[in-house]
């Protein structure tokens, strides 16, 4: 059967890829393998083969060489795919390039970064860069960017991202999925699957459902799982998660019980 001659061969779209930013410290790649693991609990697929970007900016001048074959070794280890490097030195240039890392000239916007309790989730490059949301203005005048509203349920291996902006989702978000917003989430039916808000450092950012049940949240990079169950007294109530210093709140929607 001939192919329709309108058909192209090949489609080129854009589409927002997530990426974690692994963000050094140190050298040492014994601290480095400590650290993941306490980050992770031991949980296995914490990551899922997120993208990762290393970013090198927050290392002493005169820290040791990165071993960037053991660096990206250890980060595959917790299923992490690093994929570029951020404020690299140009003396480091030649030996990323060797090692098939991209260079990520994207600066870091240390004014919303989160605390270090684990790396942030933030925009990687793409093919191109997604377009920003639209503004709008507000009640008082003020920009403000516009929010995702998602009707139909998130599937398992889905990955929903509002950059910008906040993040409402009217239909279930099964387990497997992924959804992420750099403002608020609202989930007005079952929250299953992975939760981030405030992915882009926003530490006032909020995650609210109607039924909380979820395998993993995060706000402003810091996380918290739930491999043990979501605690009883909120689990598949209203309730909402909130950052509190460097831990995770939960609260009802109804009442001012935390867990």
């Amino acid at each position: 059967m001939s192919k329709s001659p309108f058909q192209k061969p090949i489609e080129i779209k854009i589409s927002t890829v997530v990426a974690v930013s692994a963000i050094l410290h140190t050298s040492d790649g014994i601290a480095l393998d400590a650290a993941l693991q306490g980050m992770t609990g031991g949980v296995p697929d914490f990551f899922e083969g997120d993208l990762a970007v290393i970013d090198v900016g927050d290392l002493a001048p005169g820290c040791e060489r990165i071993d960037w074959a053991g660096t990206i070794a250890l980060l595959k280890k917790y299923r992490l795919n690093p994929v570029a490097v951020r404020n690299a030195r140009p003396d480091m240039v030649g030996e990323i390039a060797a090692h098939g890392l991209s260079l990520d000239t994207g600066k870091r916007d240390d004014s919303a970064a989160a605390p270090a309790v684990a790396s942030m989730p933030e925009p990687a490059p793409a093919v191109a860069p997604p377009p920003a949301p639209a503004l709008t203005p507000g009640a008082n005048g003020a920009a403000t960017t516009a929010t995702m509203i998602i009707d139909t349920p998130v599937r398992a291996g889905q990955r929903i991202y509002a950059r910008g902006g906040d993040l409402i989702v009217m239909a279930v978000v099964n387990n497997g999925a992924e959804i992420i917003a750099d403002g608020s989430i609202h989930v007005y039916n079952t929250l299953n699957g992975r939760a981030l808000a405030g992915a882009s450092g926003d530490a006032s950012a909020r995650i609210f459902a109607l039924s909380m049940a979820p395998e993993l949240v995060s706000i402003a990079g810091v996380y918290r799982t739930f491999e043990d169950g979501f605690p009883a007294e909120q689990a598949r109530q209203p309730a909402q998660i909130r950052l509190n210093g460097d831990k995770l709140d939960i609260q009802s929607v109804n009442s001012a019980t935390r867990a």
